[in-house]
């Protein structure tokens, strides 16, 4: 991959309404970093009908999800076009181990730095998920998003620990508190990789 050197990846993990696509938003709105939707950059690949954006709408039409391969590949495709120098907050993805262990394999060798887990209860999820407004965040949908959350994706906690790179953040606080803990760990993690990387 042509990505820079000086690529630094965060995984962002955490379950629906744990506020995670916010607070990547203002943190690299803070400190000039770059938030990473995979939701928004598969809309934007179906929007200009490119390749990955033509084959990904096959499924998301549907409803269903989208390949692993698919999304791995439009991933990895946007980090070769990203410039150095720069910390990447990736947010919805990988979703999965498989996904995990192929975006290992085609990201830029040792830019996976730091995944954050933004923990919460289910009960603060719930309440905050179904205070949205939203026709479909019904008690039930909720429920059914954070069983499907927890099979699917939380696998990733325990296989980010195991390579020594999770922190966790408790996201039950006031989203100031939760800001803060994250530029920290961020920032931190940011020092010990520029040594290595430079």
């Amino acid at each position: 991959m042509g990505a820079a050197e000086g690529l630094m990846i965060v995984i962002l993990l955490g379950p629906p309404g744990v506020g995670k696509g916010t607070q990547a938003a203002m943190a690299a709105e803070a400190h000039g970093w770059l938030h990473l939707s995979t939701g928004d950059l598969l809309r934007a690949q179906v929007a200009q009908k490119t390749d990955i954006g033509l084959q990904a709408d096959q499924y998301m039409s549907k409803g269903d999800l989208v390949p692993d391969v698919l999304m791995v590949e439009m991933v990895a495709q946007h980090l070769t076009d990203v410039s150095s120098e720069v910390v990447v907050l990736l947010d919805g993805f990988p979703r999965t181990i498989a996904q995990a262990e192929a975006l290992s394999e085609k990201a830029p060798g040792g830019s996976i730095a730091l995944s954050l887990y933004f923990r919460a209860s289910n009960s603060e999820l719930s309440s905050r998920l179904t205070g949205r407004g939203r026709a479909d965040d019904t008690e039930e949908v909720v429920a059914h998003r954070l069983k499907v959350y927890h099979e699917t994706t939380s696998p990733l906690i325990s296989w980010y620990q195991e390579k020594g790179i999770l922190v966790e953040i408790d996201a039950n606080r006031d989203i100031a508190s939760i800001q803060t803990d994250f530029a920290h760990a961020v920032d931190s993690t940011l020092k010990g990789f520029s040594q290595i990387t430079g």
